[in-house]
């Protein structure tokens, strides 16, 4: 037979006491005088009793959770990202629960769903797609709300996010000050806004440039397997149809394209093609070929999405903040030759 969790009440028994005291001692000891709080912590030791905080924080309307939903737990951006936050959240006596919408609308509904009857203190959201009448409702009935690695253009929320028009424009100029004329864009479906700006700024780069072109080839997901996929249907072109530059919307997608290229065609990164990532997750610079990438700040975008939301628990302001952080062009190995001489 099962044995059931040990009650406050099976406490006040052992104890001799009221479950009213007990509770104090739990919750307010100044009330209570230290011989009955002594005999009260005897009976919490001996029964092995465990406070049920969830419980008490649902009856209080408050928690010290925070909810933080990402498109892809997989990906090491989304996990250092996580981190961060949770270190950032534990200084301030918060625990960060972490939902993995795997780029799936619904299923990110879900998470909204269970993290608002929870009663968390306040989620951290990168969304799929359009989530602002999602978070304009939630906002209504009290829950505060952090958009991250995008911006809320209408200003419903507060956000932390990079330029990634600045970081697709800053990738592909490097591709071209290199010598690259034609270049390939792998990314995925355009509804994902970061994806889309890397792209727009993919285009502005290669208008600029007389005699560039620019192809879009879309992979089925932002993973190294996706890009695998990519790299191969690439490498198997006629040699008139090789682009010489590439550029991926993300480091995975790229590590997958660098591997194709090398073991079935085994075209030499960089000196018949150059490729660059974005993201500059750790597993970049220890590739095969060092890939060089555009580099978003982590840590910093984990650490202050979890001070914006703890800004609005504390005080709530009519007051959005979109924090907009600039990308880094990290060179190596895959567009430059030298720097690949030197590593």
């Amino acid at each position: 037979m099962e044995s059931r969790p040990v009650s406050i009440k099976d406490v006040a028994d052992r104890a001799g006491v009221a479950v009213g005291t007990v509770s104090n001692v739990l919750n307010h000891p100044a009330r209570v005088s230290s011989a009955t709080r002594e005999r009260v912590q005897a009976a919490i030791d001996h029964l092995g009793f465990v406070r049920n905080d969830a419980a008490r924080q649902l009856r209080a309307g408050q928690s010290r959770t925070i909810g933080l939903i990402v498109l892809d737990v997989g990906n090491p951006f989304f996990s250092s990202l996580a981190r961060a936050a949770e270190d950032c959240a534990a200084e301030n006596g918060s625990t960060v629960v972490l939902g993995d919408s795997g780029q799936d609308t619904e299923r990110e509904a879900r998470y909204i769903d269970v993290f608002e009857q929870q009663r968390v203190q306040g989620m951290l959201i990168s969304p799929v797609g359009d989530v602002g009448p999602r978070v304009e409702a939630l906002r209504k009935r009290g829950m505060p709300v952090v958009l991250v690695d995008r911006v809320d253009a209408q200003r419903r929320c507060s956000s932390v996010s990079v330029d990634d028009v600045a970081g697709g424009y800053m990738a592909v100029r490097h591709l071209l000050e290199a010598g690259r004329r034609r270049i390939v864009f792998v990314g995925t479906k355009a509804s994902f806004r970061q994806v889309a700006d890397r792209l727009a700024g993919a285009r502005q780069a290669v208008g600029e440039q007389e005699g560039a072109v620019l192809e879009v080839v879309e992979a089925d997901a932002m993973t190294v397997l996706a890009g695998r996929e990519v790299g191969g249907v690439i490498a198997r072109r006629p040699a008139g149809r090789l682009p010489d530059g590439i550029f991926c919307a993300n480091d995975l997608l790229a590590i997958g394209v660098m591997q194709a290229v090398l073991l079935i065609r085994g075209l030499r990164i960089p000196e018949d093609l150059a490729l660059i990532g974005y993201d500059d997750i750790d597993f970049s610079a220890s590739a095969v070929v060092p890939l060089s990438s555009v580099r978003k700040p982590t840590e910093l975008m984990g650490r202050t999405a979890v001070e914006l939301l703890l800004e609005e628990i504390e005080g709530p302001s009519s007051r959005r903040r979109q924090v907009i952080f600039d990308p880094e062009l990290v060179e190596r190995g895959s567009t430059t030759a030298a720097v690949r001489a030197a590593g």
